[in-house]
């Protein structure tokens, strides 16, 4: 994913001077990183979760740190949310006697290091910790395991479809729509404008990919040998390291891989180590058996150089939820994800 405001500058346009991003045809982006701040701060911060049900008392506290990024495109007045984040937040539990007497007060923290809308349709998790471990700890920590966690996660759940919805901006796209709806000519404009779009895409279609689906093909340039950068991509302890996040990968063909906490996954077809990388992969979310095919190839033209070529062919145009984004995200990942960070940690670049 890009981070907000990195997007191709072809797409991503302002508004016209007239206020009419005609038919909303080109992107609109909107920044919501301090929006979603504000916003999970107050769904999460002092929510009761026992009011003395055994003789406790828990409640979350605050927020205390929030991280990633968060937008909304738009597009042809389609909402498309895009958020990365991952957030802290604190909580308290007490223990009382019978006279209400507390026998025992401390405070714990929950932690969620992956929100995101490659994963909307999933739960995240949660880790929840207590800082005291002795056995009435564990009863307020297994307390809150039973009671709270499933209202954070439902809190959550609401953010995720609050972003579905337009999130910050929900309110501008229905004035736009009707803006557009009551503009005679801004409607003769925008069937013209989406009339000569369309021409152009199907201009740009290459003429070997299935209808619905597209190819994406990159080459980038390292400063390394083709071997080792082989390995980084195949070894799942150095995939963990440069992506921060969780990954399973199998070095066998036939073997299976998950990687970006299991957003992506998918099985070896060809490995021919420092020369190839072909693998059948897909997103969670993309149409139900639905695999594109990723082929890496690594060029060595002089030693300590390593070119690598992408061609991943059969991306699906749309995910199942109708957005029309995967295509660019999937390119985005590529570059910015996994070659970028891979140059930025290993000292990888020209």
């Amino acid at each position: 994913m890009a981070k907000y405001g990195e997007g191709d500058k072809r797409w991503i346009v302002e508004d016209r001077p007239d206020g009419t991003n005609v038919h909303n045809w080109h992107w609109a982006e909107t920044d919501c990183f301090e929006w979603s701040k504000t916003h999970l701060s107050n769904s999460l911060s002092s929510l009761p979760i026992l009011s003395g049900e055994g003789n406790l008392f828990i409640k979350t506290k605050k927020i205390d740190k929030i991280d990633g990024e968060a937008y909304v495109n738009i597009r042809k007045g389609k909402i498309i949310p895009g958020y990365e984040l991952s957030l802290s937040l604190s909580w308290e539990g007490e223990a009382k006697d019978e006279n209400g007497d507390s026998i025992l007060k401390s405070d714990g923290k929950v932690e969620i290091p992956y929100i995101s809308d490659e994963n909307a349709d999933e739960d995240p998790d949660v880790k929840i910790t207590f800082s005291d471990e002795g056995p009435i700890g564990k009863r307020i920590k297994e307390a809150f395991m039973e009671k709270g966690k499933g209202l954070i996660l439902e809190r959550i759940r609401e953010y995720v479809k609050t972003m579905a919805k337009g999130g910050p901006c929900k309110d501008e796209i229905e004035t736009k729509k009707l803006s557009v709806k009551s503009s005679g000519g801004t409607q003769k404009e925008a069937a013209a404008t989406e009339s000569s779009a369309k021409k152009v895409v199907k201009k740009e279609a290459k003429s070997e990919d299935r209808k619905g689906f597209r190819t994406i093909k990159l080459s980038e340039k390292f400063r390394c040998r083709a071997v080792d950068l082989y390995e980084i991509l195949m070894d799942e302890n150095r995939w963990k390291g440069f992506t921060q996040s969780n990954a399973k990968i199998s070095k066998e063909v036939g073997g299976e891989f998950s990687i970006f906490n299991g957003s992506v996954n998918g099985t070896n077809v060809d490995l021919q180590e420092g020369k190839l990388i072909v693998q059948k992969w897909r997103f969670g979310n993309w149409p139900d058996g639905v695999f594109s095919t990723v082929k890496l190839t690594f060029e060595e033209p002089e030693a300590g150089v390593t070119i690598v070529k992408l061609v991943q062919t059969d991306v699906p145009e749309e995910d199942r939820y109708g957005n029309e984004t995967v295509v660019e995200n999937t390119e985005r990942g590529w570059r910015d994800l996994i070659f970028h960070k891979i140059r930025a940690i290993f000292g990888f670049g020209l």
